[in-house]
């Protein structure tokens, strides 16, 4: 377990956290969000020991150990090879490894000392590390590494090329299967799905999901979070909010929380009216002193219940497109190398006035050549891309916010823009992207990574377009500012061509995916989940049923009557095993569903009260009941955790069984 207590940190008059406090038990599957700035990297970074904290306390079980990912490249030797850098996440077991291997040297040894205290003391050292090394992965350390990297991306035949020989997207992924090589009891993953393409998205979220540690991960990948976690931590004003259930779960309850919230605000509004108005009237009046006198006590005792401020977020649409052509875009047999090395060859597709399409495939695929090349940004061998009458496209690069001018104030960059807008609505569109007052002047130098993919997208929105041709938008956008775009781009009323491994943000705004696969193009209709399920089923049509031999074919068929009690005899058997199997689970399921329901009322009970604004005049009442309510939602959490490990575990073995029947 990690225990963190009273962490408080402050930036001048900004606070980062206040007095916050939290637990991380082993089988914890926790989403930690909040907008940027609000000190998700820092809390994780604490937690995972990468960062001591000068304030509260934090304290880890003895036997623990802790994984971490950052966000940036760190820790690489880039003169390995890529299989030996790996290896490196088993460097502390190797070395006991050679230590156990000296022992056994050293007691063969014939000349060693017959010393009966140093020899049952290496005996006994020897023990504890065979021990210790049978319990660990190292003897399966090669399978281990050969099936993560491949999972992740890495072809067997890279394996012996040098880690500097990678791009920075793969040394990340290097990075990632060393702490999962590492299998640590508390992973801390910043931003896991950056430089990961929906393939490799997929494998992770499997190989997560049997993971027996702790896991708290940072992502805006809402389809990541939805999948992998049944906590969400949020971050907010300085404050940790726990929320019981994955980021959809966490909406839901937040909104709930905010209308209870709120109610008690107004209660407690409407009794401090009440009691000022008393003592207004009656403070004059001998014969009220005391009433009077006690009532200001009463204001002064009481524990004033605040609104929780509100962070700012983008907010935009864009403008309505220009009417253009029935046909926006044609391209044939597009074909594009770099040197002798083959990207694309042959793509060809068009697309209609209105369509919105996601380009996905694996990372080096070709994904964003194509984009450039639609751009006009990048030349093709051969082939055509021909717009549709009166299309204009507007371009959004994933490296767009790296490529603003540095030594332009973020107005100037919107002003060098071709448009007809005045300096008022400038501004107004800076304020949309929380650019306001003196922050308009800041160069763009000065910036930080979400600033300036705020100001690249606030350039493109400037842009007179039709067609949207976007690489990775979302980058360095928080969550809620990914929903507001979104948004924008569901009621965007022109054609959108979108590169993006993030699942849930393609999937509520386009109708069309193409995906890039060995250097040509494959068109599905629909969105991400339904491209998604076709793929799934056109694995399992390629899973051939075996072959019967000629002398299985010749063996007589039994008689229909033998056959079916045969039949019913097994399916029987198959039936009493699995429910020999099933009971422990199935009565854990019936035992934690009435616990459930009962810390569920209780739940409610104590919310009634918490938003009843008379509670807060008596301060121990208030505290009792605050203490039990935080009571009541740890053990329903844990309660929960135990019933979904017994759901997950008659799935399973009901998948088991129907898989034998």
């Amino acid at each position: 377990m990690i225990t963190i207590s009273n962490l408080s940190i402050q930036h001048g008059d900004k606070h980062l956290f206040k007095n916050v406090s939290c637990q991380i038990y082993e089988h914890d599957r926790i989403g930690l969000g909040g907008v940027n700035g609000a000190g998700k990297s820092t809390l994780l970074k604490i937690l995972a020991g990468v960062t001591e904290s000068e304030s509260g306390e934090v304290t880890r079980s003895r036997q623990a150990t802790a994984g971490y990912l950052p966000q940036e490249i760190s820790e690489i030797d880039t003169r390995q090879s890529l299989y030996d850098e790996a290896k490196t996440a088993f460097s502390n077991l190797i070395s006991k490894q050679k230590e156990l291997e000296k022992i056994h040297d050293t007691l063969a040894n014939a000349a060693y000392s017959q010393d009966q205290t140093e020899t049952d003391a290496l005996i006994r050292q020897q023990g504890e590390l065979q021990h210790e090394l049978d319990q660990s992965g190292i003897y399966i350390m090669d399978a281990q590494i050969s099936k993560i990297l491949t999972g992740l991306g890495f072809k067997e035949k890279e394996f012996g090329r040098e880690c500097s020989s990678f791009s920075g997207g793969w040394l990340m992924r290097l990075m990632l299967a060393k702490q999962l090589l590492a299998a640590p009891t508390f992973l801390f993953l910043d931003e896991p799905t950056n430089h990961l393409d929906i393939d490799t998205l997929r494998w992770l979220e499997e190989f997560l999901s049997s993971f027996p540690g702790g896991l708290v991960i940072i992502s805006h990948d809402r389809a990541f979070l939805d999948n992998m976690t049944t906590t969400t931590w949020e971050l907010s004003m300085g404050n940790l909010n726990v929320y019981k259930g994955n980021y959809s779960k966490y909406l839901t309850e937040k909104e709930q929380r905010l209308i209870i919230h709120r109610a008690a605000y107004d209660n407690q509004q409407a009794q401090i009216r009440q009691t000022e108005h008393f003592i207004q009237r009656f403070r004059a009046k001998s014969t009220k002193a005391k009433q009077v006198q006690s009532r200001i006590k009463q204001l002064e005792k009481m524990d004033r219940i605040e609104l929780a401020g509100t962070e700012s977020h983008i907010s935009f649409q864009f403008p309505p497109a220009a009417p253009s052509g029935r046909t926006t875009l044609e391209v044939t047999s597009l074909v594009k190398n770099y040197g002798s090395i083959h990207v694309l060859d042959d793509v060809a597709f068009d697309l209609q006035r209105g369509d919105k399409i996601a380009i996905v495939g694996v990372n080096g695929a070709g994904k964003s050549t194509l984009v450039k090349i639609l751009a006009g940004l990048v030349p093709h061998d051969s082939g055509t891309v021909r717009f549709g009458h009166n299309v204009t496209p507007a371009y959004f690069g994933q490296h767009q916010a790296q490529e603003l001018s540095p030594g332009y104030t973020a107005l100037e960059t919107l002003n060098m823009v071709e448009n007809d807008k005045t300096l008022t609505q400038t501004r107004s569109l800076l304020g949309a992207f929380l650019f306001s007052g003196d922050d308009v002047d800041k160069k763009v130098q000065v910036l930080s990574g979400g600033e300036k993919s705020r100001l690249a997208l606030a350039r493109m929105i400037a842009t007179p377009a039709n067609l949207l041709i976007m690489d990775e938008p979302t980058n360095h956008l928080d969550m809620i500012s990914q929903e507001i775009l979104q948004e924008a781009l569901k009621q965007y009323d022109g054609t959108i061509i979108i590169v993006s491994h993030n699942r849930y943000f393609l999937d509520q705004f386009v109708n069309k995916v193409m995906e890039i696969k060995d250097k040509k193009s494959l068109l599905y209709e629909g969105n991400i989940s339904r491209y998604l399920e076709k793929l799934d089923e056109l694995a399992e049509q390629a899973i051939t049923p075996e072959k019967v031999t000629p002398q299985e074919k010749k063996k007589p068929e039994p008689s229909a009557s033998s056959k079916g009690k045969k039949q019913r005899q097994e399916q029987a058997k198959i039936r009493q095993k699995m429910g020999k199997r099933l009971k422990p689970y199935r009565k854990i399921i019936q035992e934690t569903e009435e616990q459930i329901e009962k810390l569920e009322s209780r739940k409610t009970e104590l919310e009634q009260l918490l938003a009843d604004p008379e509670l807060y005049n008596d301060q121990e009442q208030f505290s009792e009941v605050n203490t039990e309510y935080s009571s009541v939602e740890r053990r329903l959490d844990r309660v929960m955790f135990k019933w979904e490990e017994a759901q997950e575990k008659v799935e399973k073995i009901e998948a088991e069984f129907t898989e034998i029947s």
